[in-house]
């Protein structure tokens, strides 16, 4: 399934995106708290001790006002609303001081998976589904929102609403950009997002949803 890319906001420099996106697992401490002793079992015995990255592929990427396909064998997704940094100028190994110096701004994202519990590994098919991964449709300068750690996202899918505040997360922005870039860099128009909770409306079939944030607009998308 291919989609074309509408015009949108972020088009001309800074704010042209590679199309590399980057989340962490597990990063919000609900979702840590939710594995309980889990995380103590075989193979890892342990909290993670860095940040956990997955990957969405381009095929993944869809943009405002799009619809995803649920998977034949389900009926719906999970929603994970979360916002994602900008990169405006490659970030190798930065400190958490000089971290958010390297971030042209900030975008909705709407990263849809399989429901699963497979955390540390999950199967592809469960992450990486044609049109999963929502991008707002405008980049917001962080001049213009201040602190990323302070924002609440608000979620909406038909009836059903709820909240996601970018303050449970383990790796505040600074931090999770910094210990990033000590094993990796990331390019000019890479994206991070900050984490996603898992106790999020799920998204069924012929259902829409609205993300939104103060200062930030809205994503919209759904499901077929």
């Amino acid at each position: 399934m291919t989609f074309a890319r509408p015009p949108l906001l972020y088009d001309d420099p800074p704010y042209r995106l590679s199309g590399v996106v980057y989340g962490p697992l597990l990063n919000q401490r609900s979702a840590l708290a939710r594995l309980g002793d889990a995380v103590n079992q075989p193979p890892y015995k342990a909290p993670p001790k860095g940040p956990v990255l997955y990957m969405k592929p381009r095929n993944t990427l869809a943009f405002d006002g799009q619809r995803t396909a649920i998977p034949d064998g389900f009926q719906a997704m999970r929603l994970g609303a979360t916002a994602g940094l900008v990169i405006g100028r490659a970030a190798c190994r930065v400190t958490t001081q000089t971290a958010l110096d390297h971030v042209a701004g900030l975008v909705l994202v709407a990263d849809l998976t399989v429901p699963h519990d497979t955390f540390y590994r999950p199967s592809a098919p469960f992450v990486a589904r044609d049109a999963s991964c929502f991008i707002g449709p405008r980049i917001v300068p962080l001049a213009q929102i201040g602190d990323p750690n302070g924002m609440t996202l608000s979620v909406r899918v038909g009836d059903a609403q709820a909240t996601v505040s970018m303050a449970d997360m383990v790796r505040p922005a600074a931090r999770l950009l910094a210990e990033v870039t000590e094993f990796m860099t990331l390019s000019t128009g890479d994206l991070l997002l900050l984490g996603t909770c898992p106790d999020m409306p799920l998204l069924g079939r012929g259902q829409t949803f609205v993300v939104g944030a103060p200062g930030m607009g809205e994503l919209h998308g759904g499901a077929q």
